[in-house]
């Protein structure tokens, strides 16, 4: 799939530039930490960043903060997810507070999509 030089560069410039959420997130699954599986962060797919997918088992992980309860910014989610669920990828999104409370209780509900 083509990817144009903008998009590689938002993708640079999104890893650069993470959450806390994200680093935290990221520090417990790459390098395969997790259950052996490679993740990828602030990767293209079509025209969407996705924040962290792993390729073999097709699992898209989205943290997401205050912004997305903004009604354009649920829109703009839904579409997002029907083009991925439509290539046959599973979505599982958590918002920023679960990361920062109940980290466990994330990396079960993934398991439990494994």
């Amino acid at each position: 799939m083509f990817i144009n030089k903008e998009t590689l560069k938002r993708c640079k410039t999104l890893r650069k530039n993470s959450t806390p959420q994200e680093i935290i997130f990221w520090s417990r699954v790459r390098a395969k930490r997790f259950k052996g599986l490679k993740f990828k962060r602030q990767y293209s797919i079509g025209r969407y960043i996705i924040d962290f997918i792993n390729l073999d088992k097709k699992i898209i992980i989205e943290l997401d903060g205050f912004q997305h309860k903004e009604e354009n910014q649920e829109r703009y989610d839904q579409e997002r997810t029907e083009f991925l669920e439509k290539r046959g990828f599973k979505i599982l999104r958590f918002w920023n507070n679960e990361i920062n409370d109940n980290l466990e209780g994330v990396f079960l509900q993934i398991e439990e999509l494994l």
